[in-house]
């Protein structure tokens, strides 16, 4: 098979023969990440793993797998052949509120279990770090590349520490470890999975089984937000790209759209006429969401490898909506 494609025509620099080892699978990211992957590197050189089984039967190969636990990753890296690794494994921001010593205990040891694996057996990673990484004190209109970086909350905290752990690992131990900063991301796929923005996920599809929504997010609180096949191309894309143009090599910004809940209302309303959102603010994933600047600068990914994302509100509104009504089966 013939290696992807990237922006600019250069073939990628992983090749036909490269092994994928994903760790958090089973997750937002994961679950669009990996049939992706497999188009592209073939089914059966893509290993998914998770800390459970969803118990729908595998379409490729899988494992369960604690991210957390170095001597297992470091035993399926190695048996498996790996040559690159997804580090998707997570806890997300409202769930790391609310037990924030699992947060750090996953977020964290995870991420050092998987740098020392790729230390151990040279082996690329890509880690995803999140907006979350930003704080009250970072510039909010446009959030630089470089900037302070002071979160509020312990899933921010863990993502800076990542950042600044990816950074050591390839300055110390030359590990190729990548990444960008995510976005709230809205997806029909996997179901959301307790952060901030599962808001944008849930309003879709209230709106196309025709119930009302009542969002826990103020009208006009304004986030960035990225469609899911954007994320995914983001992730293959940033491990594609060549280390030479590289500058900032991890936790690069990237972004799509800027909208709050009445935005996305209203782009459903031009659909779906009858739609009808109230608002029961809570004021937990509230404070996080103003905690978060409102726009991030991704020139940086722009000029290094040439991201552009390909949806904005409207065709991601047409998409959403078409593929949750195939999935629901509705008219």
């Amino acid at each position: 098979m013939p290696p992807r494609p990237v922006p600019g025509g250069r073939p990628s620099i992983l090749t036909a023969l490269t092994r994928i080892l994903v760790t958090g699978a089973g997750g937002q990211i994961g679950s669009e990440l990996v049939p992706m992957l497999r188009e592209a590197y073939g089914v059966d050189r893509v290993l998914a793993t998770d800390i459970r089984s969803s118990g729908d039967p595998p379409l490729g190969p899988f494992q369960v797998l604690d991210a957390t636990d170095a001597r297992a990753v470091g035993a399926t890296a190695m048996r498996f052949g790996a040559d690159v690794v997804y580090h998707l494994a997570a806890i997300l921001s409202a769930v790391g509120e609310r037990d924030p010593r699992l947060a750090y205990q996953v977020n964290m040891n995870g991420l050092q279990a998987v740098l020392e694996v790729a230390r151990e057996q040279r082996l690329a990673v890509f880690v995803p770090s999140s907006i979350a990484a930003f704080g009250p004190d970072t510039p909010r209109d446009p959030a630089p590349q470089d900037t302070i970086q002071r979160p509020t909350t312990m899933y921010g905290v863990t993502k800076v520490s990542g950042e600044l752990l990816c950074d050591y690992y390839h300055l110390r131990y030359g590990v190729d470890a990548r990444g960008v900063r995510y976005p709230g991301i809205i997806s029909h796929g996997a179901p959301p999975g307790g952060g901030t923005t599962d808001w944008a996920v849930d309003i879709f599809y209230h709106a196309v089984r025709g119930e009302p929504y009542e969002c826990f997010l103020a009208e006009d609180a304004q986030l960035d937000m990225m469609y899911m096949p954007d994320a995914v191309r983001a992730a293959m894309d940033v491990m594609e790209a060549d280390p030479e143009r590289l500058v900032h090599r991890n936790a690069f910004n990237v972004t799509a759209m800027q909208l709050a809940p009445r935005d996305l209302a209203q782009a459903i309303r031009r659909r779906i006429p009858d739609f009808e959102v109230g608002y029961d603010v809570d004021p937990v994933r509230q404070a996080i969401a103003e905690s978060w600047p409102l726009r991030i600068d991704d020139s940086a990914a722009r000029e290094e490898w040439d991201w552009s994302p390909e949806y904005d509100l409207d065709a991601m509104t047409d998409d959403m909506i078409e593929n949750l009504r195939r999935k629901l089966g509705k008219p």
